[in-house]
């Protein structure tokens, strides 16, 4: 639109898997991320547990054994570092990569604590953008009406999410792409 700053973001759709429900806690044990853009250009990566706390719902929600991840799952170090340079790798110079995702409230704050932790510092920045709060404001629903249940009978006739990492950030980069459309902000970017 005329009168707005031109700005480069690259939308990145992320989720993650972890073994409870904070990271000061719990591990994180999967990172899935796309752009928004082109869910084909994608990072996986299941990490080693920092501790061995579960709550079996987590664990049982995400088909992952903190046992299996101590022995074939990344530590915690390499494996941001590997997402860090895929994110700078998938953005263009001058871009800021913006983390989407489905209550981004959760997979914020174990990918922040993570990049926090391990690398002193975030390749995100301080935000992110929650699919949820925009579908809110987008079909001008109460926030008891934004879960997934709702959401994905508008815009992926009724299906779930698959509690893997990297096929729901793709399915959210679904969602997400529709949403600005609707919104009238672009299909691409």
């Amino acid at each position: 639109m005329a009168g707005r700053r031109a700005i480069q973001d690259t939308y990145v759709s992320v989720d993650v898997e972890t073994s409870g429900p904070n990271p000061g806690d719990y591990s994180l044990l999967s990172i899935g991320a796309c752009l928004v853009f082109d869910p084909q250009r994608a990072f996986y990566v299941e990490l080693q547990p920092v501790n061995q706390n579960a709550t079996g719902e987590a664990l049982t929600v995400s088909h992952l054994s903190l046992e299996e991840l101590a022995v074939r799952g990344r530590e915690p170090t390499e494996a941001m570092a590997s997402f860090e340079s895929w994110l700078e790798a998938e953005s263009p110079p001058g871009a800021q990569p913006v983390f989407v995702a489905f209550n981004a409230g959760f997979d914020w704050m174990f990918v922040n604590e993570y990049f926090y932790r391990f690398l002193g510092r975030n390749p995100f920045g301080y935000a992110a953008l929650d699919i949820k709060s925009f579908y809110m404001g987008l079909a001008g629903v109460p926030w008891a009406e934004t879960s997934m249940r709702y959401v994905a009978a508008r815009y992926l006739g009724d299906h779930q999410l698959a509690h893997h990492a990297l096929q729901d950030a793709q399915d959210q980069a679904e969602l997400f792409q529709k949403m600005l459309v609707e919104a009238g902000l672009g299909a691409g970017g």
